[in-house]
């Protein structure tokens, strides 16, 4: 059980298995087997690219990440595994932890967070884009009623959107570009629109297409006074907005969101280990299964991470590390 292999990004666009020796559990950790991780497609593309700025390297570390991002580099923070050696209480029992892709590992044991029983071990690797999701909604504070508009059919604007469509008398639509979107989209009961197709003005606007394009054109659809909550996150490139236009006259505001800490009016009120309870729990719905891609094996992923960095449209990838997964 001391015996792991590791998936390292060694350079941009190369990734390897490295494989490494565990040391014994301190007072405090856990011995966790993994069964299933996921990949994030959007970060761990720009990481696995070498697109992260030097400014947020310190920004962007991940809890149990070992190397730099200046490369050799242990990434990743979708892992759910067994408790195989630790405390106790926790021994036997699965897990979601923020964990690079590696076959086993360690973890300080107030770092994992129990998946609940009515959660497939595949869909519990949503847990981190949940997470995001959630904080995404709390900053964009919906109010019933209101027009919202969510741009960008990724996992993260798909999980958001399924959020914030729960709000009473909300009409919500998810636009995206990729018109292979909606079937998705559809199967969570969201009703969903290309660029061309868009119903209009919007009260709140959430961008998560990743994309300038689809920020610019969160920006011309928001109504007067609309809200813009900004959850892509664009690594080292520079976004040119239509800032002269109409954004001052509209009066309208662009935030940002950030899972690094509690986000909204939430933000004092929930730890971030209540935060991830909260987003493990609202996996328990069949229909998120839809944002799953693959399974591939955890051997082949120096293969998967490149294929997954040139493939725009990929949801939430599963990578299997154990036959029970």
């Amino acid at each position: 059980m001391r015996q792991a292999r590791a998936f390292w990004v060694v350079a941009p666009g190369r990734g390897e298995i490295r494989a490494e020796t565990l040391r014994a559990p301190a007072p405090g950790e856990a011995l966790v087997e993994t069964l299933a991780s996921g990949i994030s497609r959007g970060t761990e593309s720009l990481v696995f690219s070498g697109r992260v700025p030097a400014s947020q390297h310190a920004a962007m570390r991940c809890p149990l990440q070992e190397g730099a991002f200046t490369f050799p580099v242990k990434y990743g923070y979708s892992a759910v595994g067994i408790v195989r050696d630790g405390p106790e209480a926790l021994i036997g029992r699965r897990v979601f932890c923020l964990a690079p892709h590696q076959t086993r590992f360690l973890a300080p044991a107030a770092m994992l967070a129990p998946v609940p029983e009515a959660v497939p071990t595949r869909r519990a690797v949503l847990a981190a884009n949940m997470e995001t999701a959630l904080n995404i909604s709390w900053d964009a504070a919906a109010l019933p009623g209101e027009r919202v508009l969510v741009v960008g059919a990724g996992v993260v604007g798909l999980l958001a959107a399924h959020l914030l469509a729960r709000i009473p008398g909300v009409s919500l639509t998810v636009i995206d570009r990729d018109g292979g979107k909606r079937k998705v989209a559809e199967a969570l009961g969201l009703a969903f629109a290309t660029p061309e197709e868009s119903p209009g003005e919007a009260d709140l606007v959430v961008h998560a297409s990743g994309t300038p394009e689809g920020l610019r054109f969160a920006l011309a659809h928001a109504a007067v006074e609309a809200r813009i909550v900004e959850a892509s996150w664009f690594g080292d490139r520079e976004v040119a907005l239509p800032l002269g236009e109409a954004f001052h006259s509209r009066r309208l505001r662009l935030v940002s969101s950030q899972v690094g800490e509690v986000g909204g009016a939430m933000r004092g009120r929930r730890s971030r280990a209540e935060r991830l309870a909260l987003a493990l729990s609202l996996l328990d719905d069949p229909r998120l299964d839809c944002l799953l891609d693959g399974p591939s094996a955890f051997d082949d992923l120096p293969a998967t991470m490149a294929r997954l960095a040139a493939s725009p449209g990929v949801l939430c990838h599963v990578v299997l590390h154990h036959p029970d997964a």
